[in-house]
């Protein structure tokens, strides 16, 4: 049991020198991981040659998997903020609701808008619009700006495309319809969840609202394009995946090769096709002065998905080593009988969440950890697969504090103090993450 101690000792090192690195020295987690993956490599006496090829091989088996993902989510979300679709999907659900309810509509605007968008983005996007609620309603800022930060991250942390759950899927090598299917599901309660807690601990805080410098005005509503076009290249994709998989898990796989309808549905319901339906759906929405301008857009759209795939690749590495020295399957064996099964997952990601602020390095760092071990834990099976990555997206809300770059946008923009946020938001977090593992370990018990 010397080599495999030695390899945990190892484990434990390496996950707290990424840690390290990224949360207190403010390294780029991409080169955090890559020398964690080559230091895990050096210590554990693979030789050097195969060091050298482990790491290019995770690296290129994880951009072969999802890089044409990422980069096609990231350029729709891209594109829905330049055309302002995402103010008009805004501006239409508060229409449809009275001034009482506001906070309910910035929570279903976040969730709806937070499919495509990150949550940063999103919540800077809709910024000018929260404030203009509040002067409006005599809901506290406290109330709205929380409302609207967890359902927007709610969707980032459970559904695909977004980096960490993608990356995530294509390092386990699960399911991405379903995964896209079950994490919408659960995201839902995951935002009921943190909008109860918004609404009942924010109404409680103390805080006198003054205008904030960094307010974004919407533009009018005249230069922004209709709603249900605005709607169209976020809903028709997640229909198109959500069809494939529905098709495909009562249709024979003989019957699929068969059928030219099932075929073409099986085509289009591809994630990657599906978004890049999105996108030539989201080109209708530009008007006749902007087209000039969807060059810039659309480099823009791959120079934001650059560093997120850099740091996914990174990960990749550090998940190929650690499957390269046989380190998972060891803890795997070591920990079999604790039977923890489908809380593993969670319980890494939250971890790592929690102590380096990074949702993104935190379910791709527990993907690499959890898959070799996916047969020790039980969680072997499709179901059992896709409920183990769900899990670690669970882990990744647990604690979203001050390590965070979200939660400053969150109180920057909202004009909020540190200990406003941490009461509301960070603490709403917590009860999120809770509440969607043990779902999910419903889920488990259930239908494993």
């Amino acid at each position: 049991m010397t080599n495999t101690y030695y390899l945990l000792f190892l484990l434990v090192t390496s996950i707290g020198f990424i840690i390290w690195v990224t949360a207190y020295k403010k390294v780029n987690a991409f080169f955090a991981l890559t020398l964690a993956a080559l230091g895990v490599g050096l210590l554990s006496g693979l030789p050097l040659a195969e060091i050298v090829t482990v790491l290019k091989t995770g690296f290129g088996h994880t951009m072969e998997k999802i890089g044409l993902l990422i980069i096609l989510g990231t350029t729709l979300g891209v594109i829905l903020e330049k055309t302002g679709a995402t103010l008009s999907m805004a501006n239409a659900i508060l229409r449809m609701v009275q001034e009482e309810n506001a906070p309910t509509a910035i929570a279903l605007t976040g969730f709806l808008i937070g499919i495509p968008i990150f949550c940063d983005s999103g919540f800077i996007i809709l910024s000018g619009l929260n404030h203009s609620l509040v002067k409006k309603s005599h809901h506290k800022m406290p109330v709205m700006a929380a409302a609207l930060a967890t359902s927007l991250y709610a969707v980032h942390c459970l559904m695909p495309p977004h980096p960490g759950i993608t990356a995530a899927v294509g390092t386990a090598g699960g399911d991405l319809g379903k995964v896209m299917l079950y994490g919408l599901v659960l995201a839902i309660p995951a935002a009921l969840v943190g909008f109860g807690w918004s609404v009942w601990r924010g109404s409680k805080i103390t805080h006198e609202y003054i205008d904030s410098e960094l307010e974004i005005m919407p533009e009018s509503e005249k230069q922004l394009p209709p709603a249900l076009l605005s709607f169209l290249p976020v809903l028709l994709p997640i229909a198109l995946i959500a069809l494939k998989s529905i098709v495909l898990l009562y249709a024979a796989k003989q019957t699929v090769a068969e059928s030219i309808l099932l075929q073409l549905i099986s085509f289009v319901g591809e994630p990657v096709i599906a978004l890049g339906i999105g996108i030539i759906l989201s080109l209708t929405l530009i008007q006749k002065q902007n087209k000039k301008e969807l060059s810039h857009w659309l480099t823009d759209g791959v120079d934001k998905a650059g560093m997120i795939l850099a740091i996914i690749a990174a990960g990749g590495m550090f998940g190929e080593m650690l499957q390269a020295t046989g380190m998972g399957k060891n803890l795997g064996d070591l920990l079999s009988g604790l039977s923890l099964g489908i809380f593993f997952p969670f319980l890494i990601a939250t971890i790592l969440k929690t102590a380096q602020g990074s949702s993104t390095v935190a379910v791709i760092t527990a993907a690499s950890l959890v898959t070799p071990m996916l047969g020790s834990l039980g969680l072997q099976s499709p179901i059992g697969l896709t409920l183990a990555l769900l899990s670690m997206g669970a882990g990744s809300m647990m604690i979203s504090h001050a390590n965070d770059a979200y939660f400053w946008v969150i109180s920057r923009f909202s004009n909020l103090t540190t200990e406003a946020t941490l009461k509301v938001y960070s603490v709403a977090t917590l009860w999120m993450g809770i509440t969607v593992q043990l779902i999910i370990w419903v889920l488990f018990m259930t239908l494993n």
